[in-house]
Parts: structure tokens; sequence; C-alpha cells
């Protein structure tokens, strides 16, 4: 099967105060195909969010190529990215459908799906601006996951908002998860891991540690830590 997108020896480097060179990760191989929920682990600060942005075309790699197949969409769904809080959950929906090539019909169709997703009645209608924390989560996984993107990449937003809407939120991703599809995770929930995810790639001290099945994964990445720290 012919991956979705495909990182090949992709690296990355930021300026900061103290360093003009420092290194995030590198020399990252990935793949990743239709059907797959891969979770993205590792302490914070491993670059893992990072990584993402990259897949998303945020970034551009330092090194390296990140490679899609031809007319695969990518949605990402972070708490601090992709709306403009000058305009309503509604309009940031629509532009979010349409700037996935939906006709306007189409993202009309979809944005109405959303706003029964969401569940934040008049506030769908209201800026961005005067959203919690959570109402923006529940938009932004309505906006991901109803507009029909193939691939989605959810940067830690399972963990936000009350135990219904979690729980709402991962049933409703088991169902729209089809075989052309994708997910990539970012979470410090084991459970969600264990439940959700296919697969596991452990992200620490610049490279990938470890990959494969979830559960063997996530015992790597304790022992990993655990014997660094001689506990």
């Amino acid at each position: 099967m012919t991956p979705l997108v495909r990182l090949e020896a992709v690296s990355m480097r930021f300026a900061t105060e103290s360093n003009p060179e420092h290194a995030v990760f590198g020399d990252i191989n990935l793949s990743i195909s239709a059907g797959e929920r891969v979770a993205l682990i590792g302490r914070n600060g491993s670059g893992k969010s990072t990584l993402l942005r990259v897949m998303a075309r945020i970034f551009a790699p330092s090194a390296g190529a990140v490679h899609w197949a031809p007319g695969v969409s990518v949605s990402m769904l972070s708490l601090g990215l992709g709306f403009r809080p000058d305009l309503t959950g509604r309009d940031n929906a629509m532009l979010s459908c349409l700037l996935l090539g939906l006709t306007r019909k189409e993202a009309k169709a979809s944005v109405e799906q959303i706003a029964a997703f969401c569940e934040i009645g008049t506030f769908f209608d209201e800026p961005v601006r005067t959203y919690s924390a959570g109402m923006r989560a529940r938009l932004g996984f309505g906006s991901a996951l109803m507009n029909r993107s193939q691939v989605i990449l959810i940067d830690e937003t399972l963990s936000v908002g009350d135990t219904f809407f979690r729980d709402k939120a991962r049933a409703a991703l088991q169902k729209e998860l089809t075989e052309d599809r994708a997910v990539v995770l970012v979470t410090h929930a084991e459970a969600q891991i264990k439940s959700l995810c296919t697969s596991a790639v452990f992200l620490g001290e610049g490279a990938v540690i470890s990959a494969g099945d979830p559960r063997a994964v996530l015992s790597e990445y304790a022992a990993h830590y655990s014997e660094a720290t001689g506990s």
C-alpha cells in the first residue's frame, strides 16, 4: 500500500538565544498509510508537536523531505493553531472546509455536521476569541473530523473538555476512521493509545527510539526513563 505521507531523513533545527542551530530532532524516517492510527509519544520538549507541524506543511524541515501522495488532504487539530479569532466558529469551519478543496455546497453541508457535532449552541455564530479552551477543542475536532480530510493530525486535544465530550470524540474518531483515512495523535494518555491506536512511535533525544505495537512501545518508553533516572 502506498503511504499517504512519508518522512525521509527529516531533521529540524531552530535558532535560540543560546544556540543558533538548536537541534530538535534529526534523521526521522516515518511513513503513514491509510487506515493507520499512530500515537506519537515522548517527553515534553522531545519535538512531537514540531514533527506534527512538519507533517502538516506548516514548518519546512531543515533537512530531509516529506513526501505526500497526490491529492492527499490533511487537517491539524491543535488548540493554538488554525482559527482566526475574529471570525465566528461557523466562518472558521467553512474556511477550513474550503481550504481542503470542498465545493461551497459540500462545505455548507459539512459545516452543519460540524455544528451538530460541536454542541456549542449559539456560540457557533460568535467570534472564536470568546471561546473557552474546551469550546475551541470541540470546534477544532469537529472541523478536522467532519471535513473528510484523509490525514488528521491531533495535538493533545482529545484530553481537553469534559468527560462526555472526550468519550464522544474518541467514539467519533473510531467511527470516522475508514480504510482511506489516517490519524497521527500526540498524547500522554496511555488509555487513549491502547484503545485507539494501531501503532506508536517513541520520540526522544532527537530521534525515533522505538516504533511498533503500542503496548510494546509504551513499555519501552517507561523502561527507558526508569533506567535513565535509576528508579
